[in-house]
């Protein structure tokens, strides 16, 4: 009687193990279609800017004369490796990707911040392209760990400026998006050189930052690689497009939704709305991009909303096509 007990437990327990890892399979490839939504234009010859978008919020900003970039994160590990394994940069994924964009030279390399798909590339892709590595204190720890020397490194603060050529980038503070492993008002920092490999965890969020990109051939743009806001942080600044990060967006309350675009969108004056970090970053980008699972996010919630309040401000909303240069 014990051992058939034993055994009816066995077989439940390995029953419950299967339903669970086949209800997470099934719901890992279950995901929003981005049929639909339009996408922006190639850039004609003549267009002074051009912008690519690399997937996640990799931008690689260029007019002709100097050209910077965002994040630069190409390696991708699968969301598998990234939750079970230790991660590192992967250089041919870095090489692949920069060839895609057909970059050998870059003024400066740029996080949003500090998580994994933004700085982990970052110092690697900075030293291959002669670049500086710009952000905060945690970013840089993220060089050190790399082997980025001092001298090409430059740390930020929020309300700092610097010029790129005709670029003017002025660091505004934000802040991520809520996430279940985040604490309420709590930001982790990288406080010593983050030496790869390591749990994905160990890349902490920093300064989240709200970039304004200013240049003479264009309307001010803005990059916000976090669907996050500190209130009242952009109030005086004017931007005609807004670079939205939207990562999990669609798991949040539509009460918070509602003050995001109000605080991102409605209080800069913009125009155009290009959503980035829309894109599940554990497939290789050379693949075409999908959206997150909805286990993990949900897309059609976010752009739903998007679209509705689009519509009532007199804002046009177009997806970055991957790769391709458009102007923004």
């Amino acid at each position: 009687m014990k051992r058939r007990i034993l055994r009816w437990i066995a077989l439940s327990l390995l029953t419950l193990i299967l339903v669970a890892v086949a209800f997470f399979v099934v719901q890992t490839n279950r995901r929003p279609s981005l049929e639909g939504y339009a996408q922006m234009p190639p850039a004609p010859p003549a267009a002074a800017i051009q912008v690519r978008f690399a997937g996640v919020a990799t931008l690689l900003f260029d007019d002709g004369e100097t050209a910077w970039m965002t994040d630069g994160f190409f390696s991708r590990p699968s969301l598998a490796r990234t939750a079970f394994m230790r991660i590192a940069p992967d250089r041919a994924a870095i090489d692949a990707g920069l060839k895609s964009l057909g970059v050998d030279r870059l003024a400066a390399v740029v996080p949003v911040h500090s998580h994994y798909d933004h700085a982990m590339d970052s110092p690697l892709v900075a030293m291959q392209t002669d670049a500086l590595l710009v952000g905060s204190e945690s970013t840089l720890n993220v060089g050190r760990g790399l082997g980025m020397p001092e001298g090409r490194m430059r740390r930020v603060l929020p309300g700092d400026r610097i010029s790129l050529g005709r670029w003017t980038l002025t660091f505004l503070a934000s802040r991520h998006a809520p996430l279940p492993i985040s604490r309420e008002g709590v930001v982790e920092t990288i406080d010593a050189p983050l030496v790869p490999p390591a749990h994905s965890l160990s890349w902490r969020e920093g300064q989240t930052w709200a970039i304004l990109v200013e240049h003479p051939d264009a309307t001010p743009m803005l990059v916000l690689g976090s669907a996050g806001f500190v209130p009242g942080a952009l109030e005086g600044r004017r931007a005609g497009t807004v670079f939205l990060g939207v990562g999990t967006a669609g798991k949040q309350t539509p009460e918070y939704l509602s003050q995001w675009w109000d605080e991102n969108v409605k209080r800069v004056g913009a125009k155009r709305v290009i959503p980035i970090h829309w894109d599940d970053f554990g497939e290789p980008l050379d693949t075409p991009l999908v959206a997150f699972p909805y286990l993990i996010d949900d897309l059609s919630v976010t752009m739903k909303h998007l679209t509705a309040w689009a519509a009532r401000d007199g804002v046009e909303i177009k997806l970055p096509p991957l790769l391709t240069p458009f102007a923004p």
